[in-house]
């Protein structure tokens, strides 16, 4: 894993400006500890910053292919798991590999290929190539979205980067939040290209964009499309179990340790029990690790989204499996500290709208990173195998919204601290409906669909295109913070497309959620766990947290004149403070959360705000 940048300028002599690109590729060190690099040409100039995975010896980067009519150069970020059949296959056709890194399969694709090389490609992703044969960028990102790929139009080219920071430490942009990029942040970014930055695209995820001296053009290579299933049930669940033991042995291979984030969930329990399996055969164990509150009392709260602690299910699941496992155990006052709030919002780039779940999970990356470089996590499963309540609730079915809004009563609490005037200027309750109106036009159906199937459908195409976005945005950012890669086995795009397609009656056959991972996990998992409800990455919710919340909401309020008071409304924060923090409601708690990360956001990046 890695950070990649660039700039691309047709009017003027790059040779000149290695300066320029490489305070870009400064700003991504953490994504890629381990080396650096700049490549410069005469319209181009790429930077990376290297996290060794595969051949830490070979894969320096940018990596370029010299050819009579020009080199043609790649910077890579992400893993391509089925590389080794691609560079077998590249071979019989005559290619030569120098390395035995995945970076130099993805260019003699291209050679081959040309951009259609993604659609060979089975992994994460987010690559730049550029072409001096004919003066061409080409951006390229996965699938599903996994790894980030930002980029801004420029008068004479374009600037790109894993992360807005990088096209920031250009000269010719400057961090500025718009109207239209306030409403992303509220709405919790359900955008597909517009990042919450004005002036900044996302590459979308399954899409390539080329820029030469005609312009900018977007190309799709992957859609999320409607099939007929045709699988009996039990067809569909060896199939589906197929499909997730060759992700997790794909995912496994590296020349760094490996481990597993494990909850006590089904998710991340299966996916420990299929890479035991794995490692089983060669004498080895998983290495896996957990989080938890160093005093649990008085800490998690139960609720609908977290019905009871993780604690146990993991003892269980780390005693049938025999894993080599650590318990990370995180201080709720180190929680609070505004250093690690700090390097949270640094990490996204924008406010983190997860509350103390961002730091806790930077904390435990963190430590992670002490031992092992890559961990595999279980992302993506809920969305697809229809985990949340709320996809069970015949209400949030009928909505015409999407679902996690239609069934969580305290989504996007930052709307609600916003000055009056600003909340009624954004008209979020607009924006949301014709965000939802566009996620829905592009969702496939078949014509025989019964109503039912439709929604379930529906409802399965935005959790698959939009929250599952927002998830592993958070998983990256945070992660790539620490210099920790983190895969994600059922992102795998054939898994996707096959359980996509599924019908409902089969993803919920035994009357309750993720009915096929249930069906594949049988025989892998302790009874306990097999049967375990759902529950969400722990929350914290000690009195003595909000206690420290509220006292440093109470410090901006001795501060009125700061920029955050052109958007928040003093008076939400005073009441909020009022409080006695062992009655404060878990809305308001979370309120404040946003509303200090938003006050660490403005003061970080010092961004133009453009409101209309």
């Amino acid at each position: 894993m890695c950070g990649i940048t660039g700039w691309v300028s047709f009017d003027r002599d790059l040779l000149a400006e290695p300066p320029v690109v490489r305070a870009m590729t400064d700003t991504l060190r953490r994504r890629g500890p381990d080396g650096s690099g700049v490549w410069t040409g005469r319209h181009a100039a790429l930077g990376h910053h290297r996290l060794a995975v595969l051949d830490p010896s070979g894969g320096v980067q940018p990596l370029v292919a010299p050819t009579p009519d020009g080199p043609v150069v790649i910077t890579y970020s992400g893993e391509t798991y089925n590389f080794a059949e691609l560079r077998a296959e590249l071979a019989s056709m005559g290619h030569r590999f120098r390395t035995s890194c995945d970076t130099e399969v993805v260019l003699l694709g291209y050679l081959e290929w040309g951009p259609d090389v993604a659609r060979r490609l089975n992994g994460m992703y987010a690559f730049a190539v550029w072409d001096a044969r004919v003066d061409r960028l080409v951006l390229v990102r996965d699938r599903l979205g996994i790894k980030p790929l930002f980029y801004r139009s420029t008068p004479d080219g374009l600037l790109f980067g894993s992360e807005a920071k990088a096209i920031f430490a250009h000269p010719l942009s400057r961090p500025a939040i718009d109207t239209d990029g306030l409403r992303e942040m509220v709405a919790h970014s359900l955008s597909i290209d517009q990042p919450v930055w004005a002036g900044l695209r996302h590459v979308p995820p399954g899409a390539a964009v080329t820029v030469d001296r005609g312009g900018l053009r977007t190309r799709p290579y992957w859609r999320l499309t409607a099939h007929d299933h045709r699988d009996s049930l039990p067809e569909t669940v060896e199939t589906v179990g197929a499909l997730l033991q060759d992700g997790v042995r794909r995912q496994m291979v590296a020349d760094v340790p490996v481990c597993v984030l494990l909850s006590g969930g089904l998710d991340s329990s299966a996916l420990t029990a299929m890479a035991a399996a794995q490692l089983g055969p060669l004498g080895e164990s998983v290495a896996s690790y957990s989080v938890d509150f160093a005093d649990h009392t008085d800490m998690v709260e139960a609720d609908l989204e977290r019905p009871e602690a993780d604690a146990p299910f993991v003892r269980e699941v780390v005693r049938h499996l025999s894993t080599r496992h650590t318990n990370v155990l995180v201080d709720a006052d180190e929680i609070a500290e505004p250093r690690i709030r700090r390097e949270t919002v640094a990490a996204y780039d924008l406010p983190p709208t997860s509350q103390d779940r961002d730091r806790s999970l930077y904390l435990l990356f963190r430590e992670i990173r002490q031992r092992c470089t890559v961990a595999l996590s279980g992302e993506s499963a809920d969305e697809l195998f229809g985990g949340y309540h709320w996809n069970h609730d015949p209400h949030v079915q009928q909505a015409a919204a999407f679902p996690w809004i239609a069934g969580l009563s305290g989504y996007g609490q930052l709307r609600s601290a916003l000055r009056p005037e600003l909340s009624r200027s954004l008209d979020l309750d607009t924006y949301l409906h014709d965000l939802y109106a566009t996620a829905v036009a592009e969702v496939d159906t078949l014509p025989d669909d019964s109503p039912l199937e439709r929604r379930m459908r529906v409802s399965s195409h935005l959790h698959l295109t939009r929250i599952l976005r927002v998830l592993l945005e958070r998983k990256d950012r945070l992660s790539m913070a620490v210099g920790l890669e983190v895969r994600v086995p059922y992102c795998d795009h054939r898994l996707v497309e096959y359980v996509h397609n599924a019908p409902w009656h089969m993803k919920s056959h035994d009357g309750r959620e993720k009915s096929l991972l249930r069906a594949v996990s049988r025989g892998l998992l302790p009874a306990g766990v097999l049967e375990r409800r759902k529950s969400a990455y722990p929350t914290l919710r000690s009195t003595r947290h909000a206690q420290v919340l509220q006292e440093q909401a109470a410090e901006l309020l001795r501060h009125p004149d700061q920029p955050l008071f052109d958007l928040i409304d003093p008076r939400w924060l005073a009441a909020a403070v009022r409080v006695p923090p062992e009655s404060l409601p878990a809305a308001t708690r979370n309120g404040i959360e946003d509303v200090l990360n938003l006050t660490v956001w403005l003061d970080l990046y010092k961004p133009e705000v453009r409101l209309r």
